[in-house]
């Protein structure tokens, strides 16, 4: 069976609240060939404060010298990382204690893999669970990916040596990763899902109702940024709407 070395790359800025549990939930993983890498983006609480009193050897911590973003957060990790593949966790998420096992498990049934992704439960800001999963397929193809984003950032692991061809954009107003796993799914013809709601995602208290409008204008601008044609972009912003009002109806 194939064991690769694993690198974490996690982000942070401002989770003083969360931070402890995102990363005691990498740290508890039942599989344990990994690194974290947490990129503390200059932040103005306890945050920089908490992750120097993490003690795991597995732990490197890495100081942006002034507050860059998640883009170039997520892209420093990755240069300094160690590991064959990569994933992605967000410093207000957290992971089920299976989830790189499973997607591991899953990594060894396939001939070629680069891409995998999970299913994702959901919190609220306080860490109450809420009855919403998302589901993922099996598989899922560049031209099914465009009508709704089921690869969360945070449940993915991806190839070392596909990912550094595909920086996060540091653009404002798109979803900068959407557009990543766009890129790579016109090099590969599948991402791989396991669907298991192994990514834990905490919604911000203004996700749900009033930022709909702006997460469209961000997928749309995503559409143009990946190149997308425009007849296409208009059919899956379609998709994406009905989809995505199905999906927070059941957020509430």
């Amino acid at each position: 069976m194939f064991n690769p070395f694993i690198s974490v790359i996690m982000p942070v800025f401002n989770v003083e609240r969360y931070i402890r549990e995102a990363v005691d939930s990498v740290v508890s993983q039942t599989y344990e060939n990994w690194e974290l890498l947490i990129i503390e983006d200059c932040s103005s609480d306890s945050t920089a404060e908490i992750i120097n009193t993490f003690s795991d050897p597995r732990i490197r911590i890495l100081q942006n010298e002034r507050n860059r973003g998640t883009s170039y957060s997520r892209m420093k990790g990755i240069s300094e990382s160690k590991g064959e593949w990569i994933a992605f966790l967000d410093g207000d998420d957290k992971w089920d204690h299976t989830k790189l096992e499973k997607q591991v498990r899953r990594m060894n049934e396939i001939t070629d893999p680069v891409l995998l992704f999970t299913g994702s439960a959901f919190m609220n800001d306080e860490g109450k669970m809420l009855d919403y999963v998302m589901e993922v397929p099996e598989t899922i193809t560049y031209e099914e990916l465009l009508k709704q984003n089921l690869i969360s950032c945070s449940s993915v692991l991806v190839k070392k040596d596909v990912i550094r061809r595909y920086s996060f954009p540091d653009i404002h107003m798109i979803h900068e990763d959407f557009a990543v796993w766009l890129g790579i799914l016109k090099e590969v013809k599948y991402a791989y899902g396991v669907n298991e709601p192994l990514l834990i995602y905490r919604l911000a208290r203004n996700s749900k109702s009033s930022n709909k409008w702006k997460a469209a204008r961000m997928n749309w601008n995503t559409y143009r940024y990946a190149g997308v044609p425009l007849l296409t972009s208009i059919r899956s912003m379609a998709s994406y709407t009905l989809r995505g009002l199905k999906k927070y109806s059941r957020l509430k």
